[in-house]
């Protein structure tokens, strides 16, 4: 694998965090219905019967797994997947919800705030340390046409 699909590789997976962050940090405050235990439709469970009306389900958070990139002969670069984050919501109190259960509970997504600022972070700089990588390849690849010219 060359440097350059090594270094695009990077550059994709710190593309994807950027995207899942920004995601989880914009339906933060997107609650809906708490599932029910027995696993039946939630928006049918927090309305109290079949017949309420139906609301969509609380944002499920998502995460980025990276790991190194090994496929036989050609090993190098990353590979970003996205999963969601387990458990997704917590419960948090809202009686005045439409949604809220007797006890006035909602599923709130399971984000944690400071931890998406560190994804964007971690984002930044390996976008960054792998926009240089493409630099220095492409200056080194330049100076080497420079000397056999």
């Amino acid at each position: 694998m060359s440097v350059f699909s090594i270094a695009t590789s990077g550059l994709s997976a710190a593309s994807l965090r950027v995207n899942v962050a920004a995601s989880n940090i914009a339906n933060v405050r997107t609650n809906g219905p708490l599932p029910s235990a027995s696993g039946s439709d939630p928006a049918a469970s927090a309305a109290g019967s079949s017949i309420g009306p139906a609301f969509p389900p609380a944002y499920v958070p998502l995460r980025v797994d990276q790991v190194a990139q090994s496929s036989g002969a050609t090993a190098g670069g990353t590979v970003a997947t996205v999963s969601a984050v387990s458990p997704s919501f917590t419960a948090q109190s809202d009686p005045s919800s439409p949604f809220a259960n007797q006890d006035g509970l909602v599923a709130a997504p399971n984000v944690d705030l400071a931890g998406e600022f560190v994804q964007l972070a971690t984002a930044k700089y390996s976008f960054i340390a792998n926009a240089k990588v493409i630099q220095a390849y492409a200056e080194t690849t330049e100076s080497l046409l420079d000397i056999t010219a």
